[in-house]
C-alpha cells in the first residue's frame, strides 16, 4: 500500500455553485461547520497534508489552516482545473481528491484506492458504487471526483485541458486507471442544492 506520507489530499472548492444559486458551496454551513471543513477533516487523517482548491473567498478558506491553491486555467474550467492546481503544488507522489460538497467521504478512501493502484500497477484509482436507477434497478456509478492520481501525470493533464478537455473520466481513460468497488454509495453523496443541504443535515 502507498504510505500516507506519499499522499497529499485536495479539497475541491473551486466551482461556481451554479445549482445552489451561485453561492460558494464549500462555505455553506452543514451541521455547524462549513461543508469544506467536513471534507477536510475526513481527508486529513488519511494523507500527509491537505490543500484546498478555491477561486473566491480565499481568506475564508485560508482560515481553515491549510494552503489554498487557485486554478491556473481561467473561467472556472471545472474539477480538472482544480486537480491540476493541486498537482502543480503537490509535494508528494500522489494526490487524493474529494469535492467540498461531500461531507461523508469514506475514512478508508486513501487506503483502498492506494492498495488498488499498487495491485494493478495503475496511475489513477477511483471509486465505483452501485445505486438504484429510476426503475429501482442496480446501476453502476463511477465517482470520478474522488480519485487518487500519480502526480507525474500533471503535464499530460495540462495538454488535455489546453486541448479543450474537461471530463475527468475522459482524461483518466488516457492512462492505466483502476475502479474500486465501495459498498456505501451514500458516503459519496454530494450536496448540490439548498434542499439537499437541509435534507442531509438531518441524516444520522
Amino acid at each position: 500500500m502507498i504510505p500516507t506520507s506519499d499522499i497529499t489530499g485536495l479539497v475541491l472548492a473551486g466551482g461556481r455553485g451554479s445549482r445552489m444559486g451561485g453561492v460558494d458551496k464549500g462555505l455553506q454551513t452543514f451541521r455547524g461547520a462549513p461543508m469544506a471543513m467536513h471534507t477536510l477533516l475526513r481527508l486529513s487523517p488519511q494523507v500527509d497534508h491537505v490543500l484546498i482548491n478555491a477561486n473566491r473567498n480565499l481568506a475564508a478558506y485560508e482560515s481553515f489552516g491549510v494552503p489554498v491553491v487557485v486554478d491556473s486555467v481561467p473561467d472556472f474550467a471545472g474539477p480538472l482545473a482544480g486537480i491540476l492546481a493541486g498537482l502543480e503544488q503537490c509535494q508528494t507522489r500522489y494526490l487524493l481528491t474529494a469535492p467540498c460538497d461531500s461531507p461523508f467521504v469514506p475514512t478508508d478512501l486513501a487506503a483502498r484506492l492506494s492498495e488498488a493502484i499498487e495491485a494493478n500497477d495503475a496511475r489513477i484509482a477511483m471509486p465505483v458504487t452501485t445505486e438504484p436507477d429510476a426503475q429501482g434497478e442496480p446501476r453502476r456509478q463511477v465517482q470520478p471526483v474522488f480519485c487518487l492520481i500519480d502526480t507525474l501525470l500533471a503535464d499530460d493533464l495540462i495538454a488535455y485541458l489546453q486541448g479543450g478537455g474537461r471530463k475527468i473520466e475522459s482524461w483518466a481513460a488516457r492512462h492505466a486507471t483502476v475502479e474500486v468497488p465501495f459498498d456505501d454509495a451514500s458516503a459519496f453523496a454530494n450536496i448540490n442544492t439548498l434542499e439537499e443541504l437541509h435534507h442531509l443535515a438531518g441524516r444520522r
